[in-house]
């Protein structure tokens, strides 16, 4: 590249150059500028490009193999969560049914209670009615024969005579022990009928 000199302004005011040739260069000078350039075009074609172009194609594998996973990872995630969201609807399911069979199995097992209870009872009871009458028969028994005896003095002190025989002794004591009860009958009809009135 030539530069512009004195002279050349001092010949362009003398009106003896173009005044537009003062900014075109020579033509020696546009040529091996021309050269250089694309010598320098060339090698950076050959050289420079190519490499360029393999960090831009690995820059864009990488982004484009990035996209790729995160995509995988956001699909496995969604598939996570659809996973998830199913099993915890199976658990609330489980989770309800369990509470029903165990409200069932309580309820039965209340009902059961009561059976063996109210079972129960009822053999308490009879163990109770049985031990009363036999207590009942064992009392009568004991006062049969302890008023017999009582009954067969006293009569033998009554009469005189005595009354050791014992079918004698036997009857006598069953004649007032039905006297007994019969006065006791009529006492406690008396008693019912005075209630009622």
């Amino acid at each position: 590249m030539s530069t512009i000199g004195p002279q050349a302004v001092l010949a362009a005011e003398s009106g003896e150059v173009d005044p537009i040739q003062l900014f075109l260069p020579p033509f020696y000078d546009l040529f091996w500028s021309a050269v250089v350039l694309i010598i320098i075009a060339v090698v950076f074609y050959k050289m420079v490009l190519p490499k360029f172009q393999a960090v831009l194609d690995e820059r864009t594998a990488k982004i484009e193999g990035g996209l790729a996973k995160a995509e995988s990872a956001q699909a496995e995630a969604a598939a996570a969560l659809a996973e998830y969201h199913q099993q915890l609807q199976e658990a609330r399911t489980e989770a309800a049914k369990i509470r029903e069979d165990a409200r069932a199995e309580g309820t039965a097992i209340v009902a059961d209670q009561k059976v063996k209870a109210g079972e129960e009872a009822a053999r308490i009871v009879e163990t109770a009615h049985r031990q009363i009458e036999a207590e009942r028969q064992q009392a009568s028994v004991s006062l049969r024969n302890d008023v017999g005896t009582l009954a067969t003095q006293l009569a033998s002190k009554i009469v005189g005579e005595s009354l050791e025989d014992s079918a004698r002794q036997s009857r006598v004591v069953d004649r007032f022990l039905d006297e007994l009860e019969a006065a006791g009958a009529g006492a406690a009809s008396a008693a019912a009928n005075g209630k009622e009135g």
